[in-house]
């Protein structure tokens, strides 16, 4: 999950929820706001959701390629 700065300057930050045994509750995004003490801190490594889509569609295009490798690799390890 990416750190998302949105066309406002508010950042959507990824935050994951636990019980108190260690298990997954939940991922979602909470909100934080210019001027929030950790703002700044978020910044450094936001990207836009252009930026965010941009990487999500590179990602689809070059998966066939990775795909295939991996199968190949699969096939030579069954075989």
């Amino acid at each position: 999950m990416y750190v998302i700065r949105l066309a406002d300057g508010t950042l959507r930050v990824p935050q994951t929820l636990a019980s108190d045994d260690g298990r997954l509750i939940g991922n979602a995004y909470v909100e934080v706001l210019p001027g929030d003490p950790d703002y700044e801190r978020w910044l450094a490594e936001a990207v836009s959701e252009e930026e965010l889509t941009a990487m999500r569609h590179r990602w689809r295009e070059e998966n066939d390629d990775l795909e295939r490798a991996f199968l190949a690799f699969k096939a030579e390890q069954d075989g």
